[in-house]
């Protein structure tokens, strides 16, 4: 270019236009079209409506009848709605409120205005409520929302106990009640709460039709997953289920599945497998451990995933590492350990509410290294390290009667084993007895209280972390006897078989794995070097780990515990 030429070039001239088109119009000065919709008129430009509203573009500039016509009718739109959005043409604002979000979304939708319809879906997103979520889920999938469709989903699922009392439910047809019933991801303190939405629904009218379905809903109730009691108290009672041969039938079935339990592997399908809302927030407790010279801690720290940061929480009475950690009744419970010179067997339990630490009854025998889970409103540890040799035993905390049983032993001696519950079984991986390291896997049946062995991993391990997401098993990290391990491996027990997934970044062994909003947590650990502050986050939907914010006050061997939470009711 010359360098006598030079190009002047005002950037806030789009800017400053559109107001003066604004005002033109007011005016009522070289408009050219008047668009009509019932008994209302607006004027408006062409070039405007055109360079800001896709539907007029096209209409406008591709030599449709309307582009030549001084006044263009328009059906199917609201009149508010159609002035809101010309206004919105020259002046890029439009004021949602709900009285006018609807009416808005299907006029943008029909004028294609995606980002006014993304503003409608969000600001109907953020006022998601039991009482309005069916009829806003309906409303977004009829104007091809899938944003919407998907949050409004969520948020059934995670107030489902809520939403199937209201009219809405009580009014839905057969094929949305069945969608809903059927998700692996509602969140329901029990079994029950299905069911008796089932029967609310089905009794709501005096409909021979909705009785004749019965069976259709009944099929998706997970009746092997109610207690005997229930089954036989409440269900077989139930006299819409007395008269239906067919749901007489289902109800059969999952009394056998309580009564002869060698017979469960028919029954693998969803209806033994537990619902589990990954949506529900948690807050991932990091519990003793060690510091970088090995000491052990009474040091406590929460992590909020939403937030990634950590904070530090009341530390223990007691110092512990290699300490069992579980959650029952939204407690935390921290179980055994190692305080740097003798195993311990004694327990405490935190309480959010009051933020406060509460000794227990002691376990029958000491046990660091152990596994520890809550099932069926128990406690159970498994195995762990005396201070003199690997433990087979197994024992089981009563809350109501403060008091600790023993139970069937394992197969093997296990310490450093990774510990998990998985459709109401426990599952002991790895580990070692002093001597040898395992890639074996032994399960427990909490009803005929014995051990049997499934497929082994892939990989020996001790001092991994187990967790369960999605209906299966992960096993990561650890140690093999030479190697310490970044490895990760994830079981199905529905084929009985072990696969490997993405490997960590980083070696852990002592590794606490935890499940959060349909993620895993591996915590801390030792890498072979040093004790390890740095926590990653693994995503089943792109099989990938990234860091997450590291942990503040520990460096490794922590136990960890999943307390869920009410968001808004701070930790």
């Amino acid at each position: 270019m010359s360098e006598d030429v030079v190009i002047f070039h005002k950037d806030d001239l789009p800017v400053c236009a559109f107001p003066v088109f604004e005002d033109i119009r007011r005016q009522g000065k070289l408009c050219d079209v008047t668009l009509k919709v019932e008994d209302r008129k607006f004027t408006a430009h062409r070039i405007v409506l055109a360079a800001t509203i896709p539907y007029f573009h096209a209409m406008f500039t591709h030599d449709m009848v309307e582009s030549k016509q001084d006044e263009i009718s328009m059906q199917g739109i609201d009149p508010n709605a159609l002035e809101s959005l010309v206004n919105y043409a020259y002046n890029g604002k439009v004021e949602i409120d709900s009285h006018n979000v609807q009416s808005l979304l299907v006029a943008a939708s029909f004028l294609h205005l995606q980002a006014v319809k993304e503003g409608c879906c969000n600001f109907l997103q953020r006022r998601l409520h039991p009482e309005n979520v069916l009829g806003i889920r309906s409303f977004a999938d009829q104007y091809m929302c899938p944003a919407l469709v998907a949050e409004a989903d969520k948020h059934i699922q995670k107030h489902f106990k809520e939403v199937a009392h209201t009219e809405e439910f009580l009014n839905l047809g057969k094929t949305e009640v069945i969608d809903i019933i059927s998700r692996d991801e509602l969140h329901v303190q029990s079994e029950e709460e299905v069911f008796e939405s089932v029967i609310s629904w089905v009794k709501k009218e005096d409909d021979i039709d909705r009785k004749l379905i019965l069976p259709e809903l009944m099929i998706n109730v997970r009746l092997p997953l109610l207690t005997p009691q229930y089954l036989s108290d409440r269900v077989a009672s139930e006299d819409l289920i007395k008269n239906c041969l067919l749901c007489r039938d289902l109800v059969d079935e999952a009394k056998d599945y309580h009564l002869m339990p060698e017979r469960r592997y028919l029954l693998q399908t969803f209806k033994a497998r537990p619902r589990c809302c990954s949506d529900i927030p948690g807050i991932i407790y990091a519990v003793g451990g060690l510091t970088s010279s090995g000491d052990s801690l009474s040091t406590v720290e929460n992590y909020d995933p939403i937030v990634n940061r950590w904070s530090v929480a009341e530390a223990m009475s007691t110092i512990r590492s290699r300490v069992g950690v579980a959650i029952l009744n939204g407690c935390l419970y921290a179980i055994g350990g190692y305080d740097g010179s003798e195993r311990l067997s004694t327990v405490e339990v935190f309480h959010r509410d009051s933020k406060t630490w509460k000794c227990v009854a002691s376990m029958n025998c000491k046990r660091s290294a152990l596994g520890s889970v809550a099932l069926n409103g128990h406690l159970y540890v498994c195995g762990g390290y005396d201070g003199l040799s690997s433990l087979r035993s197994v024992e089981k905390y009563d809350t109501e009667r403060d008091q600790w049983n023993p139970l069937c032993n394992m197969l093997k001696p296990r310490s450093a084993s990774g510990v998990a519950c998985l459709d109401g079984l426990i599952y002991a991986c790895g580990g070692h007895d002093g001597l040898s390291i395992f890639d074996s896997v032994e399960c427990y049946n909490a009803s005929t209280n014995h051990w049997a062995y499934v497929t082994p991993m892939l990989t020996k391990r001790c001092r991994l972390g187990v967790a369960v997401l999605n209906g299966k098993l992960y096993a990561a990290g650890g140690y093999d006897g030479s190697v310490f391990l970044n490895t990760v491996e994830c079981y199905d027990p529905l084929t009985d078989k072990w696969t490997e997934i993405k490997s960590m970044q980083v070696r852990r062994s002592r590794v606490a794995l935890v499940t959060v909003y349909g993620k895993l947590y591996a915590i801390g650990g030792y890498d072979g070097i040093s004790n390890l502050t740095s926590v990653e986050m693994y995503s089943p939907d792109t099989d990938t780990w990234i860091f997450v914010a590291p942990m503040m006050a520990h460096e490794g061997g922590v136990g960890v515990g999943v307390i869920p939470i009410e968001r808004g009711s701070g930790v």
